[in-house]
């Protein structure tokens, strides 16, 4: 298995939570959706901290190729660009558990 962790930074505007429901919504939006996807968790941080991100994103794969798969599916390229308008940062790390 393969676990896809992606912490973000949003813009300020409209608003940070604003955002990050959007966010939230277009991530959890693919579940189900993509072969070799068996999990999306998306959390929104909920302390005010100058180190916090402001969304994460937490999937399971089924393996690596699964992931790679994911990188280039339809559903997953379709979300990217209305979440990089959203961004200023972006974290990933992607490890076999």
């Amino acid at each position: 298995m393969i676990k896809h962790v992606v912490v973000w930074r949003l813009r300020k505007e409209p608003s940070v939570r604003a955002n990050a429901e959007r966010v939230k919504a277009l991530l959890e939006g693919m579940a189900g959706r993509i072969p070799g996807l068996l999990k999306v968790e998306v959390g929104i941080n909920v302390v005010d901290d100058a180190n916090a991100a402001d969304v994460v994103l937490y999937s399971e794969f089924t393996d690596p190729a699964a992931l790679l798969g994911y990188q280039g599916h339809p559903v997953h390229e379709a979300v990217k660009p209305a979440i990089r308008e959203m961004t200023i940062e972006r974290r990933v790390v992607d490890y076999e558990a």
